[in-house]
Order: structure tokens, then sequence, then C-alpha cells
């Protein structure tokens, strides 16, 4: 599996960690009663789970790009050593947000964000320049 893939899954499976990080705290506060239920009505979040939960939504929506990323330098077969660097600075990125953002580190859950989101783009414009 090449380098971009295999930050591809990893970014996957940290998603899937983040989903665990924000459900756990979220229930708690909402209570069964509520999480079982069909959530007909809102409730707003608090504190950790509220931010557990957004950080987990901007991971869904950047995950997204990165994707496409991978996709499109994997199918056009313009994988390189900067691809592969770009997958892993996302990644990295990644991972760093998430305490970044639940802990309110400023400014670096903005620096993070925009380096992880820097390497998907740069990965883009590489395949297309190719």
């Amino acid at each position: 599996m090449s380098s971009e893939l295999t930050a591809l899954a990893l970014a996957g499976l940290l998603q899937f960690a983040q989903v665990v990080l924000y459900a756990i705290p979220a229930n708690r506060q909402l209570g069964p009663r509520y999480a079982l239920s069909p959530r007909d009505e809102g409730r707003v979040l608090t504190g950790f789970a509220a931010r557990a939960q957004r950080a987990m939504n901007n991971h869904f929506e950047n995950l997204m790009l990165f994707s496409l990323a991978v996709l499109v330098v994997t199918v056009s077969g313009t994988q390189s050593g900067f691809s592969a660097a770009c997958a892993w600075v996302y990644l990295c990125a990644r991972v760093l947000y998430v305490p970044a953002y639940v802990g309110g580190w400023v400014p670096w859950r903005s620096l993070f964000f925009a380096t992880g989101w820097m390497a998907t783009l740069a990965m883009l414009l590489t395949a297309l320049l190719a």
C-alpha cells in the first residue's frame, strides 16, 4: 500500500477515535434517555463534549478533501515523495489538531488546521501540474 493510502487509512481510524472521544462525554452530558431517543428536540452540548464534537465534525469535512487528494494522486499515478510527505504532514497535523481544539490551544489549533489544509491543497495542485 502506498504512503498516501496508508495515511488515509490512519486518518479514517482517527475519525473513529474522534467519534468515541465525542460520544462518551456527550452521552454522559445528555443522559441515556436522550441518547436513546429519536432526538427530535435539539440539545446544546457544552464544554469538552461540545469542543470534541466540533473537532470531530471538522475532521469529517477535511477527511473528505484529503480522501479526494489521495484518490487523485493514486488514480492519476502522480504519487511521489512529495505527495507522500504531504499525506503524512496532513495526518500529523490532524492528530495534533484534536488535542489543540479540545484543549483550546490558541493559536495552535488554527496552525494545525492550516498545515493539514495546505498539505491537502499541495497534493491536489501537484497532481494537476504533473
